[in-house]
């Protein structure tokens, strides 16, 4: 298995070289050459599989060559064994078969812990093969900090970097970041949006002479691993509620796409998928391109989901690589297209394309508010804010589907506090190992969304 960029302009990687790279030289997005299939066989033996199993099994194509089995069976076993639950990622009904896929029993609460707990593990295991430092640098919207901090930290081989929206993440998701005391991690608050942060960060790696001084890797979802491990969850999910022959439809609470690709990837591979239900917030850049053709960049709106407050969705153009026949220049003129213009409007031949396989829907503040409280009284279950934007879209499509519909529930209800008592009078209480967080001491650095001041900050506390 190797991988190429979206923008055609990058040498072709193996496994390794892609966790290492993250972002193409070309600035394109690394994807397989082509996607492995998994079997009905195959498929219909993960019902009798644990987590890290099917995880095993998925993931084995895509590794091809760069770890020998009983490595990367130990290193998922580690990878999955710090989490709360021990189905790793149970279902919850919610409804007439309205399922729940419980994503936030990692570390962190939320579902970034299934691929950034894998990431690390993978990270450290080759470094430490090799030889070598890397410097990490990300964006969070509020949940990939907390999981890729938690993942690094202590590590001898990786100094990490991770910006976040000064003010616009909750208070939870801060904390969870800030308080880490590790002398490799440094937590930084951009004086603008998540997408002032990504857009820092793109530059970083842009920047060629400073990217090869630095080493530098990424842990959002640009690195291919992420989501190689984000496809895992749909076949798990998919074995629980009747294995290989039935479709199932997925509502993916939606910002950067990369959850929703990994839907996307895992179909591609075989999996039975009726419809991936994209539910956005009021940030509906991904709405308006599912279901008018318009992906146009607005202003950022700050809203009770802030994982999700992104006008600029990275992974959209793994699919737009798809979309154009895998055409590298083809997508190189479109993200210059969006770059100069803000956006670009889909054609109806493209737009029929997308309409076989996803839905799309917008879902603000107030409705997020009444279903987190409707899903409270009818069944006593308590879901975040992010979870209830996917929860009102799959509830929106249900008569549409036929078959089992499964939300995607992205973090924990505690990591919103404030919403979720608003919406249903209960304070939703941390698990036992977090619930000190709010006595613990903060350490962030504060800068402006400045390249050249970032850059400074990075050089003198990275690797030399």
């Amino acid at each position: 298995m190797h991988y190429i960029s979206t923008r055609g302009g990058a040498r072709p990687l193996d496994f390794e070289g892609v966790a290492l790279t993250g972002l193409a030289s070309d600035g394109g997005l690394y994807v397989p050459d082509h996607w492995p299939a998994i079997d009905a066989k195959a498929r219909e033996g993960f019902v009798a599989q644990s987590y890290a199993g099917v995880a095993d099994h998925i993931l084995s194509p895509f590794m091809t060559g760069s770890m020998d089995e009983d490595s990367r069976q130990t290193l998922l076993k580690h990878a999955y064994a710090g989490f709360r639950h021990p189905d790793i990622a149970p279902l919850k009904e919610i409804g007439d078969d309205l399922w729940v896929l419980e994503l936030f029993h990692g570390p962190t609460l939320a579902f970034k812990d299934f691929a950034l707990q894998f990431l690390g593990r993978l990270l450290d295991h080759i470094l430490a093969r090799r030889g070598m430092h890397i410097t990490i640098v990300g964006a969070t919207s509020g949940d990939t900090g907390s999981a890729a901090i938690d993942a690094f930290k202590g590590s001898k081989r990786v100094k990490l970097f991770m910006l976040h929206p000064s003010g616009r993440i909750s208070d939870v998701q801060r904390r969870q970041m800030t308080t880490v005391r590790a002398d490799n991690i440094f937590n930084i608050a951009i004086d603008g949006t998540f997408d002032d942060c990504q857009a820092l960060v793109k530059a970083l790696f842009a920047d060629a002479a400073f990217r090869e001084q630095h080493r530098l890797n990424a842990v959002n979802s640009i690195n291919w691993a992420r989501i190689a491990a984000q496809t895992v969850y749909y076949f798990y999910a998919a074995s629980r509620l009747g294995g290989a022959d039935k479709k199932i439809t997925f509502s993916v609470p939606s910002g950067n796409f990369g959850n929703v690709f990994a839907g996307y990837a895992a179909g591609r591979m075989g999996l039975g998928i009726e419809k991936l239900i994209i539910a956005t917030n009021e940030n509906d850049i991904l709405a308006r391109a599912f279901r008018s053709g318009d992906y146009s960049k607005g202003t950022v709106q700050q809203t009770l989901s802030p994982a999700m407050d992104i006008q600029q969705s990275s992974n959209f153009e793994r699919l737009l690589f798809d979309l154009l026949g895998r055409d590298g220049d083809a997508v190189r003129q479109q993200m210059i297209k969006i770059s100069n213009d803000g956006g670009i409007v889909l054609t109806e031949p493209h737009m029929a394309r997308l309409s076989a396989t996803f839905s799309a829907m917008r879902v603000d503040d107030g409705v997020t508010l009444d279903t987190i409280g409707d899903v409270y009284r009818q069944s006593g279950y308590l879901i975040d804010p992010h979870t209830a934007v996917g929860v009102r879209a799959a509830q929106s499509f249900r008569r549409k589907i036929e078959g089992p519909v499964v939300c995607l529930s992205t973090a924990h209800p505690a990591k919103f506090p404030a919403a979720v008592e608003k919406a249903t009078g209960v304070h939703p209480p941390l698990p036992d190992d977090l619930a000190d967080l709010f006595t613990r001491r903060e350490h962030f650095k504060s800068l402006t969304a400045d390249l050249d001041g970032l850059k400074s900050y990075i050089s003198e506390r990275a690797f030399v």
